[in-house]
């Protein structure tokens, strides 16, 4: 701008007012901007219908000598499994290492999964606590190093054919306010019509029957995890497209139904077990612990899901489907069922009736199909 010590002429200084009511009028619509043109960070090739991709967590990669924090043969069953069935990607609910700022555990990363690699799968990570465990500017290093796809975003969206993604980081900000809610409301807003499936990956469960107390080790839901969950069930109330969660941190696996919101907790990737309680209700009522993968097949407008158990006979490995559901999308799910309980959410309602759990699909598992 040109600066001057003269007096403004009437005709300048009326312009100047003119163009600073346009430029105020015009505000509203420049913050509404950056919901209009948003876009998903990543865009993956389209996809042939159906395509599969699968999901699990807290593998904890360290030494294979090392058993009190993760189970080698478990990890390397699990990997084998994925690289056949040759998936469009994984979605990992984080602690892919036992210590992010770990060189080492890194290099078992590596060596572990390059049977994914050599195939050409796309890993999906979200970032779990251990991942930034040990001084976190090394650890993220480790991280990015391994996936320069993300350029750095500790969360970030992917679109891939009629889903879409959205990875979060737990261990930063993610209430209320943050600028992680405010990016992940932009894109909830911005949904586009094609969008059948919503997927919300994040480490620490909004949702689990774990807590902090329990033997042999657990951990409880924190409020924020918990605030996001009621922002998802706002959504759901009104989107076509049908929100499902997935997160890790629990070694076990659950599944539960709130706000009309699929929720589910994959850490069987191998991390030492924890015992969960389980009840009546449940979906899935396994006790013990619960090595597995999630196997998420979608067409136009439903997703099928099935959880393989992985088991061994001596050393080798079984896999069978211990839990199933299919998701439509516009089909209205139950407002709550797999019996969440009252000190997970507030107030939350207990279901009318105890919902059936997987019967005819508990079975072994048929060979993954792989994708076209």
């Amino acid at each position: 701008m040109l600066m001057t010590d003269r007096p403004l002429r009437p005709a300048r200084a009326g312009w100047i007012t003119l163009l600073a009511l346009a430029t105020a009028l015009a505000a509203p619509a420049q913050t509404r901007a950056p919901v209009r043109s948003w876009q998903p960070d990543i865009v993956l090739p389209a996809p042939a219908y159906p395509f599969t991709f699968l999901g699990y967590g807290d593998m904890r990669f360290t030494n294979p000598a090392d058993t009190k924090h993760s189970n080698a043969a478990a990890r390397r069953a699990e990997i084998a499994r994925m690289a056949q069935a040759k998936p469009a990607f994984v979605l990992i609910t984080g602690d892919l290492v036992l210590t992010g700022a770990a060189a080492q555990d890194w290099k078992v990363f590596d060596a572990e999964t390059a049977p994914l690699r050599q195939a050409g799968i796309e890993l999906l990570p979200a970032l779990g606590n251990h991942d930034v465990r040990g001084g976190e500017a090394r650890a993220l290093e480790n991280y990015f190093q391994r996936f320069p796809q993300l350029e750095g975003r500790r969360w970030y969206s992917v679109r891939a054919g009629n889903v879409l993604l959205f990875a979060l980081d737990s261990n930063s900000a993610d209430g209320p306010g943050t600028r992680q809610w405010q990016w992940l409301e932009q894109g909830l807003q911005a949904l586009s019509p094609e969008v059948d499936f919503v997927l919300v990956a994040l480490h620490h469960p909004p949702l689990t029957h774990s807590h902090d107390k329990v033997l042999g080790g657990g951990h409880s839901p924190r409020p924020q995890e918990q605030q996001l969950a009621s922002l998802l069930e706002k959504y759901q109330q009104s989107m076509r497209a049908r929100i499902i969660v997935i997160a890790g941190h629990v070694h076990n696996y659950e599944r539960y139904e709130h706000g009309g919101v699929t929720y589910v907790v994959s850490g069987g990737g191998g991390a030492t077990p924890y015992m969960i309680q389980r009840s009546a209700g449940d979906f899935y009522r396994d006790p013990g612990p619960t090595y597995h993968i999630c196997n998420f097949t979608v067409d136009h407008g439903e997703l099928r899901f099935q959880m393989l158990k992985l088991t061994f006979e001596g050393a080798q490995p079984q896999w069978t489907v211990r839990d199933s559901f299919v998701s439509r999308a516009g089909e209205a799910h139950p407002a709550a069922s797999g019996r969440p309980t009252a000190r997970l959410l507030p107030g939350c309602p207990r279901p009318a009736s105890p919902p059936k759990p997987c019967s005819a699909d508990c079975q072994a598992a048929p060979p993954l199909p792989a994708n076209p």
